[in-house]
């Protein structure tokens, strides 16, 4: 097993590198950067921002000006609405960005800086990418795992329970609950859960924002946990709903394939207690397709279907900073976002297999390529 996490771990490396390739070569070449956003803004803001970066490009001789005339329709023409725009001023917007060098420089240096994990400044924020993201990052962690523990921990044994029960009435009056909650929207439930529960219209029992109170600094250490508990239980309910009817139909399908299977019958026929061939033969079986499912829905539940719920309950974490990131064109966070989630999601696919081995010893990962 250790020869082949060794191997998994040098595998990392260049699928990292081949998707950092991809995303930036395909970021460049989209319409709408940095450079743009910034040009939109000096055009919608007109004379008062051209004057200001007009000042930071500095003083203009006539020839200067003669010479930056001859090439202006050139540089223009680069940027959508950039007509009647001083062409230095692009240039110095070019520069402030970086977009003055090749591409291919680009590149490298981006490179060269995520080695050592340095992702920059934000180019509208003017703050430090690792900074924001550590900023952010207690918020994702709050809200993903969580819901990841409060998802696993309900829907596997109600899945267990459904397969044991099939056809009963649990099944039944379970399986229209988990028809409901798979079709109400997680960010829809928030809504109703704020009209209900936090003051919206009749019970004012859960607040409504943010990760902790605004006094939380002054609390002692129990009151502490518990505040941090009472802001997480809206958001968490919210996700949990919208994630667990999947999860809960795939485990009792897993487990009803391997309940008709040949050991099973054999086990049973052998007088050994339902209990144990339900736990000791069966579950190790299911749970394979289960813990195969993993690394989608651990990246899914912590970045990816939190972006609204952060909206709506004014949370500020990774799923919201990528989100404006992505209109802004902020190279700097996308790029480490992506760096970042695809380096974790790398991660738990490793640890994916080593659960499967905990699961079931009779994997050998050594006796196969990666």
């Amino acid at each position: 097993m250790l020869a082949y996490i060794i191997r998994r771990l040098l595998l990392i490396i260049p699928t990292l590198f081949g998707i950092i390739v991809l995303n930036f070569f395909i970021v460049q070449v989209a319409p709408g950067g940095p450079v743009q956003q910034l040009i939109a803004q000096i055009q919608g803001e007109a004379v008062e921002a051209t004057a200001r970066i007009s000042g930071a490009v500095g003083a203009e001789t006539g020839d200067a000006q003669s010479r930056r005339t001859l090439g202006g329709d050139a540089i223009q023409s680069k940027y959508r609405g950039a007509r009647g725009l001083d062409p230095a001023i692009i240039k110095e917007i070019e520069k402030q960005f970086g977009f003055d060098k090749p591409i291919g420089e680009r590149f490298l240096m981006m490179l060269g800086n995520y080695i050592t994990f340095d992702f920059g400044t934000s180019y509208f924020r003017d703050q430090d990418v690792v900074d924001m993201v550590i900023e952010r990052l207690p918020v994702s962690i709050s809200i993903g795992a969580w819901t990841f523990l409060l998802t696993y921990m309900i829907c596997i044994p109600l899945g267990i329970a459904k397969a044991v029960r099939d056809g009963q009435r649990f099944d039944l009056w379970s399986s229209g609950a988990i028809i409901v909650g798979n079709a109400i929207p997680g960010f829809l439930f928030a809504i109703f859960l704020i009209v209900v529960f936090a003051g919206g219209r009749y019970i004012d029992w859960f607040p409504l924002r943010g990760l902790v109170s605004e006094n939380w600094d002054e609390l002692d250490w129990f009151h502490r946990i518990t505040d941090y508990l009472w802001h997480m239980v809206l958001p968490v309910v919210s996700l949990t709903i919208g994630a667990f009817a999947g999860l809960t139909m795939l485990t009792k399908n897993s487990f009803l394939e391997e309940i008709n299977k040949q050991y099973v019958l054999t086990a049973r026929a052998k007088g050994l207690p339902e209990r144990r061939v339900l736990y000791g033969h069966i579950f190790r079986n299911a749970m394979l397709i289960v813990i195969a499912g993993f690394p989608g829905a651990f990246i899914s539940i912590f970045f990816g279907g939190a972006l609204l719920i952060e909206i709506i309950f004014s949370l500020d974490g990774l799923g919201l900073l990528g989100f404006e990131a992505v209109i802004n064109r902020d190279y700097p966070i996308m790029f480490a976002s992506i760096y970042f989630f695809t380096l974790l999601g790398l991660a738990v696919k490793l640890l994916t297999d080593i659960t499967y081995t905990l699961v079931d010893p009779r994997i050998d990962f050594e006796s196969r390529e990666v």
